[in-house]
């Protein structure tokens, strides 16, 4: 499901217009945007014509601490209303202007798109860059999605257990700057306290099931079964426990070596339903994780950037046996193992479906943020290797991509979903100031 938003919307127009017909077309408006998945509306009825109404209009939207600001220009207007609307209301902005309707004895009736332009020159001479731009008869929801994904970074509870993996430098975050630039605060947490933390067996017993059902486990021991259930549990009551949308985990080498088995499994069940876990302890990896869900994509996990092969053109995206087992291809046998960690890996093993894939990172270099974002198809493979994995060929050159990766430094995970999730994340960027990588 979608990350709810509350947008604040307003129309301005000028009597010197066709504004009675702006006045229709604002009801049809307000109508539309009524129907928009996971969003409330706040807006006034009336047009904003005067520069008191634009002043009553922006007490109205800042009251209701809107998380987008929408300005129509219905018809062409006074410069003064968007910017005593933008002064009183801390919002990203969308500034839209509507098709001109057939003319009336040679007037043109609405101008709108003029009005666009005064009020985007206006704002960005006045330092306010946080906007974009659309013109036509409907909202432009790609940017409805890139409020949706600021947003859940801004309110998002995301914690890292442990901290990040050992020699992953590239991983790691300023606390602070994170801050600044995305609202998250991150809390930390012991890997003790998920080792220690209570489950009740009924708990434990579900998930044994649930691997029973899901898995062929003749690979894994049966106390391994047994640890790897438990875990599977204490995350989940772990999750709910604190609250969190998100954890980064530090999964080796601690978890193997003193708590007996690795999380990879566990973490593959609880990512089939929904749950945000990023290995390696990634916390951006899981914020980038969380911005694919909040624009409606299911299931994201990160991968690694595994292998390439330029005479093919195709890369594999494999991780060690942590992807969400339902999107498993359906075809290969689906298998818990223990090749990793000196044989206590218990990690899930599966070639992962075909389809369309889009690709995030939200990554931090010289104290500033980027996203880098690709697009690419999962083909079928043959079930070759141990862990999860999949096949990609991109629209591009597979090595384009390799060489747009390391040459910017992008860290070597990445949030990939199936679906096409891109435009979204170029305007999110473009409103909070990040570069984009693609």
């Amino acid at each position: 499901m979608k990350e709810h938003v509350t947008l604040g919307v307003v129309c301005l127009a000028r009597t010197t217009f066709d504004h009675e017909a702006a006045r229709q077309l604002w009801a049809g408006i307000r109508k539309d945007l009524s129907m928009l998945e996971q969003v409330t509306i706040i807006a006034p009825e009336g047009l904003v014509i005067e520069i008191d109404e634009a002043k009553a209009a922006a007490s109205e939207l800042a009251a209701s601490q809107i998380d987008g600001l929408v300005i129509v220009s219905g018809t062409f207007h006074l410069g003064h209303l968007a910017l005593e609307i933008a002064k009183r209301v801390d919002a990203p902005i969308l500034l839209w202007g509507l098709p001109e309707l057939p003319y009336n004895g040679g007037k043109i009736r609405l101008n709108s798109v003029c009005g666009v332009n005064l009020n985007a020159s206006n704002l960005y001479k006045s330092g306010i860059r946080n906007y974009h731009v659309t013109i036509g008869p409907k909202i432009d929801e790609h940017w409805v999605d890139a409020i949706r994904a600021l947003k859940i970074l801004s309110r998002a509870h995301v914690g890292i257990l442990g901290f990040r993996a050992h020699g992953f430098f590239n991983l790691g975050v300023a606390d602070t700057q994170l801050y600044r630039e995305t609202g998250v605060l991150i809390d930390h947490y012991e890997l003790s306290e998920v080792w220690n933390f209570p489950v009740d067996d009924a708990a434990v017993a579900k998930r044994k099931a649930q691997y029973l059902e899901l898995f062929d486990v003749s690979g894994i021991s049966g106390a391994q079964l047994d640890k790897v259930s438990l875990l599977a549990a204490k995350f989940d009551a772990f999750l709910a426990k604190h609250r969190l949308d998100a954890l980064a985990i530090r999964c080796w080498p601690e978890f193997a070596a003193e708590f007996g088995i690795s999380p990879c499994a566990a973490m593959s069940l609880l990512q089939s339903e929904d749950k945000i876990l990023a290995c390696e302890g990634d916390v951006e990896g899981a914020l980038s994780m969380l911005m694919h869900r909040a624009v409606g994509a299911e299931t994201p996990f990160l991968f690694d950037f595994s292998q390439v092969d330029f005479e093919q053109d195709h890369a594999l995206f494999w991780h060690c046996g942590v992807a969400p087992c339902n999107l498993w291809d359906g075809r290969c046998i689906r298998s818990l193992d223990t090749y990793f960690a000196g044989g206590k890996g218990v990690t899930a093993d599966f070639v992962l479906k075909e389809g369309d894939l889009s690709i995030l990172r939200l990554d931090s270099a010289d104290g500033r943020y980027r996203v880098f974002l690709q697009t690419a198809t999962a083909v079928p493979m043959e079930k070759l290797l141990k862990g999860t994995y999949l096949k990609a060929r991109f629209k591009v050159p597979v090595r384009q991509v390799l060489d747009k990766v390391v040459m910017t430094g992008v860290a070597h995970h990445a949030s990939v979903v199936y679906g096409t999730y891109v435009e979204p994340f170029r305007i999110a960027a473009r409103i909070a100031g990040w570069e984009v990588i693609e």
